[in-house]
């Protein structure tokens, strides 16, 4: 089922609600921009995020993540771009809620988070990171990583360098970058 505009306004909406209800403030202009993505899966509260993209230069980015209760990001890397950028470096910050981000390295025992129903061949990191308010981590340069909202959801404020989001792989073949929003 594809994004509809009404559910595109209804989750801008309540990004708007949750931002305030953590002290977040946002422009007025800047609610509109909350871009919904749903990775082309069209199973938006299982796997997708909103995103709210405050600066994205050659030098840096910064953004605010929304996930819904339980939400996940599919797994993925920020490649080399070429000999004058190593790929994307980010930082997350917990904001609100709770985050498990998962990157290579040795396997957590039992992870507290599980990729979507069906897709679990396409997640293949499985080094638990758990992040509470106030904690972050940097993911370097083509890390695989994945990340999943705690039972509350999550914010997530993600610095960067430049993000160029065509240029990143994903481990699911079926995974697009872009949304399709229908009337």
């Amino acid at each position: 089922m594809m994004l509809t505009r009404k559910q595109v306004k209804e989750f801008q909406e309540h990004s708007k609600q949750l931002f305030l209800a953590n002290g977040i403030v946002l422009a007025a202009h800047e609610v509109d921009q909350i871009e919904v993505a749903d990775f082309g899966l069209n199973e938006f509260e299982v796997t997708g995020l909103g995103l709210l993209v405050y600066v994205n230069t050659p030098r840096v980015c910064a953004k605010e993540l929304i996930m819904l209760p339980m939400q996940t990001c599919p797994e993925h890397r920020h490649p080399r771009i070429d000999e004058h950028n190593p790929g994307k470096e980010e930082t997350f910050r917990c904001r609100a809620g709770k985050v498990y981000l998962f990157v290579s390295g040795e396997r957590t025992d039992q992870p507290l988070a599980l990729p979507p129903k069906d897709s679990e061949a396409y997640y293949t990191v499985w080094n638990q990171v758990e992040l509470n308010p106030g904690d972050q981590y940097t993911i370097m340069p083509n890390v695989k990583h994945w990340f999943q909202a705690g039972p509350e959801g999550a914010i997530i404020t993600e610095f960067s360098t430049t993000s160029l989001d065509q240029f990143d792989i994903f481990t699911d073949p079926n995974v697009s970058r872009f949304t399709t929003i229908v009337e």
